[in-house]
């Protein structure tokens, strides 16, 4: 909504405030009906979704398809077919000296809540915590990104046909529009970005005391085992990696494969880049990968390329040259040092470097350069090396000979640690992120706490020590 001014949102925050008392006492099937409306308007709108995403960055329509929509579908199902039983208060046990307690936790909305989401997979990363918003019973204001404005557009046109404002608002706009909304105390904020802007957001989260979920990106490894299914490994990294051209917070940022194995693990990653984008990939011949969002964005890539090849990097798959606008094609490089600022910052691109390892602990000095990644990947038929990794590196999470797969099942908890971000979503773990939990014991009329009441007579100090002792 550009042009949007300061008194235009306090206007539409003040009346999500007071239609939260409202909001927060229905039910689920009230919420599954606007899950339901919701799911059926992305299904009709789903050739104009796939347009828009084209407009924005010339994403293919058949990535659009399986990316942002199948898993925004799949991800209102979930919720629609499990919510009944997240809403209802969670029974738990109480210690004995509360016996005949009733225990529960009770799943109440948060409030009003502010989303603020990224260009990259504009459309998914906006609503799919709007899922997860709507199902806990919150009001939300949602900030669609604006360097993508023909989706930011299109998701105002389909919220503003299926909830009124004061329910669920959408403002389109860049970094300005943020700010404004950012200066609103809502009862939570989501973010899912850079991690500069994600500072930022907390920051502004931070005075005003309210709750935050980050969802940022960082260096994510793929870590291939001396004795891994090399053609496997690569096929897999190579979809994962140059999917929507690299722009993945969950994309393998680089390779890190054993000495033996770079020669051979070349060859299938040139093969399989081969097989999945031709010989001669150009913005002409290239359907299936999409733009870079921006002149911006593609500059830096360019740069960190360039920059890597001065200090002694080799382009073994690619050309450098080989980019028109803000098309940038598939680029693998070895030779890499961790001095090189490619290996410093989350590429963010169809760039991927490969780094060679002797030794276990080579890998821990690699991945502790750039610690605590959202996504780590390890390829191996080692059981054991598997655990070693997973046991040994923190991560927001893992798949095991695949790549990214795990953001795709919704039972699975999705989110950061630390510099990847904080707070999970999807599925229960997404309800959970938008709701209080609040604690609730009721007592009965008699209960041991009446025994334990002043004056503090040795009777009294007697059952307190054997309290202390034995419960």
């Amino acid at each position: 909504m550009p042009g949007i001014s300061s008194t235009e949102i306090t206007r539409i925050f003040s009346a999500q405030k007071e239609f939260q008392k409202q909001l927060r006492l229905t039910d689920y099937k009230v919420r599954k009906e606007k899950l339901k409306k919701l799911m059926n308007s992305v299904y009709t709108r789903s050739r104009d979704i796939e347009e828009a995403l084209f407009k924005d960055f010339r994403k293919s329509s058949s990535e659009a398809r399986l990316i942002e929509i199948y898993n925004l579908i799949k991800e209102i199902k979930h919720t629609i077919k499990h919510l009944k039983e997240w809403m209802k208060p969670e029974e738990v046990y109480p210690p004995i000296t509360f016996l005949g307690s009733s225990n529960k936790i009770l799943f109440e909305p948060k409030g009003v809540v502010l989303i603020i989401s990224p260009w990259n997979y504009p459309f998914l990363l906006a609503l799919n915590p709007l899922v997860s918003a709507i199902a806990a019973g919150n009001c939300a204001v949602l900030k669609p990104s604006g360097k993508t404005p023909h989706t930011s557009a299109l998701i105002k046109d389909i919220i503003s046909n299926l909830f009124e404002e004061k329910e669920v608002a959408v403002f389109e706009g860049g970094g300005k529009i943020a700010g404004m909304l950012l200066e609103h105390k809502f009862d939570h904020i989501f973010f899912t970005g850079g991690i500069e802007v994600g500072r930022s957001v907390m920051k502004s989260a931070s005075e005003n005391v309210t709750s935050i979920t980050l969802e940022l990106g960082g260096k994510s490894p793929a870590i291939i085992d001396r004795g891994a299914d090399l053609h496997d490994a690569a096929q897999n990294i190579v979809w994962g990696k140059f999917l929507n051209s690299g722009q993945t917070c969950v994309a393998p940022d680089y390779i890190l494969v054993h000495d033996d194995n770079e020669e051979e693990l070349l060859k299938h990653l040139k093969n399989s880049v081969e097989k999945f984008y031709g010989t001669d990939i150009s913005a002409g011949n290239s359907p299936d990968l999409c733009e870079i969002i921006d002149i911006k964005h593609a500059k830096r890539i360019k740069t960190l390329v360039k920059d890597a090849v001065k200090a002694g990097a080799e382009i073994k798959i690619g050309n450098e040259n080989n980019h028109k606008g803000n098309f940038i094609s598939p680029i693998v490089l070895r030779n890499i040092l961790p001095g090189m600022q490619l290996m410093q910052e989350e590429i963010f691109g169809p760039v991927l470097p490969l780094v060679t390892y002797k030794t276990e602990e080579d890998i821990y000095d690699v991945i502790t350069r750039n610690p605590n990644p959202l996504a780590m990947y390890v390829f191996s038929k080692s059981k054991k090396f598997i655990n070693r990794m997973v046991s040994t590196i923190p991560a927001g999470g893992v798949t095991a000979n695949g790549i990214a797969v795990h953001f795709a099942n919704p039972n699975l908890p999705f989110g950061g640690i630390n510099n990847s971000g904080t707070g999970k979503y999807h599925g229960y773990y997404g309800f959970k992120e938008f709701s209080n939990q609040k604690a609730y014991m009721k007592l009965p009329k008699w209960n041991i706490l009446k025994l334990l009441y002043p004056p503090y007579t040795k009777n009294v100090k007697r059952i307190i020590d054997l309290a202390v002792k034995y419960f």
